[in-house]
């Protein structure tokens, strides 16, 4: 990750300066580092307000994760490694928001795959049959 901008997709790099950070005091066991170091951080993207992405992209993220983008991190002691980790996280759910399913194109077993398929039931037939008792 390099100071100015990151790459979320081939098509979409979001620059820093869109992505607001809040430092909190963290929550949890750790004495008084945890207690008097702000520590958490919350990454805060707003999708509406980014000229990083097209109208189209920004109707996608709304509907999949809404206008509004949210991640915390406090698992470390460090408030840049939190931020790190805050950062990523967020680029993740926007990259996973963004991504676009691929339609399914239906396809026909072979010949080959319905031939076997019927091997298999006629053998299964048969010890099925070898299991009855005698007539």
């Amino acid at each position: 990750m390099n100071g100015e901008s990151i790459r979320v997709t081939r098509s979409v790099v979001l620059p820093l300066a869109e992505i607001e950070l809040q430092v909190s005091r963290s929550s949890g066991p750790g004495g008084q580092h945890a207690q008097k170091s702000e520590t958490r951080v919350v990454a805060v993207f707003d999708v509406e307000a980014s000229n990083a992405l097209s109208d189209a992209q920004k109707r996608r993220v709304v509907a999949r994760a809404g206008p509004v983008l949210r991640a915390v991190a406090q698992d470390e002691r460090s408030q840049t490694r939190n931020r790190e980790l805050a950062v990523e996280r967020l680029v993740g759910s926007l990259r996973e928001a963004l991504r676009v399913e691929r339609k399914r194109v239906p396809t026909k077993p072979s010949a080959a795959a319905r031939q076997r398929r019927l091997d298999r039931k006629r053998r299964r037939g048969e010890v099925k049959k070898l299991r009855r008792p005698p007539d």
